[in-house]
This record gives C-alpha cells, sequence and structure tokens, in this order.
C-alpha cells in the first residue's frame, strides 16, 4: 500500500556509491581486520617502496598462490582475479601495524620484480615461490632452484602439477 502523499519524485534519494578505499594509491581492503593492498604488477615495486618509507620495515614473508581451482576467490573491486597471486606480508614494529600485499600474477607471464632490493630476507621466499609455483623474480640476486633439484622438471605447488608417488623404502629394525 503506498503513502497517499508521497509524490513519485519524493521517493528515497539515490543512495551514493561508496569509493574504493586506498592506501599509496591502490586499492585497500580490510581482511578480518588487516589492511590489504592490491597493487597491479606495475605498481608492485613502487608501493613496496611507500611500504618501506612509510615504517614498514620487515617483510615476514613472499609467497604464491595458484587461484586455478578458485577463480571466484575474493579480490578488491574491479581487480580481475589471475591464475597466481603474489603474497607478502609486511610489519611495522614501532608502529605495531601489519600490512598484506596481494599482487595478481597471469599465468601467460608469470613474474613480478624483485622485493630483495628493499627487503634483503625477500631473497630465500622469493627463490621458493619461483621454485615451486614457477614465478620469476625478475632482478633477483640468486634466481636458482633452492627446494627441488636443479633438473628438476615443472613446479610441484601448482594445480596443475601432476601428483607422483615416491616408493618408501624402509629399512628393517634389528633387535625386534
Amino acid at each position: 500500500m503506498a503513502d497517499e502523499g508521497v509524490a513519485a519524485d519524493d521517493a528515497a534519494p539515490a543512495t551514493e556509491i561508496a569509493e574504493q578505499p586506498t592506501m599509496f594509491g591502490v586499492p585497500c581492503t580490510d581482511e578480518r581486520g588487516q589492511q590489504v593492498l592490491h597493487p597491479s604488477r606495475d605498481e608492485y615495486l613502487d608501493v613496496l617502496g611507500m611500504a618501506a618509507a612509510d615504517g614498514f620495515e620487515l617483510c615476514v614473508d613472499v609467497c604464491a598462490v595458484d587461484g586455478l581451482t578458485n577463480r571466484g576467490r575474493a579480490v578488491a573491486p574491479g581487480i580481475e582475479p589471475e591464475r597466481f597471486e603474489v603474497v607478502v606480508n609486511l610489519l611495522d614494529l614501532r608502529g605495531r601495524r601489519r600490512l598484506r600485499i596481494r599482487t595478481q600474477v597471469p599465468a601467460d607471464d608469470p613474474q613480478v620484480p624483485s622485493a630483495v632490493g628493499l627487503y634483503p630476507g625477500a631473497e630465500a621466499p622469493e627463490r621458493e615461490a619461483a621454485d615451486l609455483f614457477g614465478i620469476s623474480f625478475s632482478d633477483h640476486p640468486d634466481p636458482s632452484r633452492i627446494l627441488m633439484p636443479p633438473d628438476w622438471d615443472g613446479h610441484p605447488l601448482r594445480k596443475d602439477y601432476a601428483i607422483g608417488a615416491i616408493p618408501v623404502q624402509f629399512k628393517a629394525v634389528e633387535g625386534r
């Protein structure tokens, strides 16, 4: 039942679309109370530099995600999910702040710039991501494999990597 005294033009005002929050010029979301930035690959190194200048002096981790089977995962509005994602976790020890950086990486060109120049502790985690996911980090000081043998074919944490079996040999325990 419509209100008789309300004209059609006096209906509820249109709601304004909330502007996407940003930090360092890139989309920023909140995931369980933690700020998460979503830079493009081109913005990635600049955002890391701005974070370092803002007091985020410790790179806790650099890891990769293969979204092959989870294309509908949540990313910031306006960001197109790619197959791979590089995730960097930073800490500001003095200000007691955390910051996560999630960068989408396409499968047909899986590379991002290395963060080692800004965060020397990123050297080994970037090598792990390269070794296990096949994401290369340009300008990395030592891009050699770190976990798999140098002649290993493939990247075992990719979702399309064949699951194999390695036979385990057990030794008999003497005295039993």
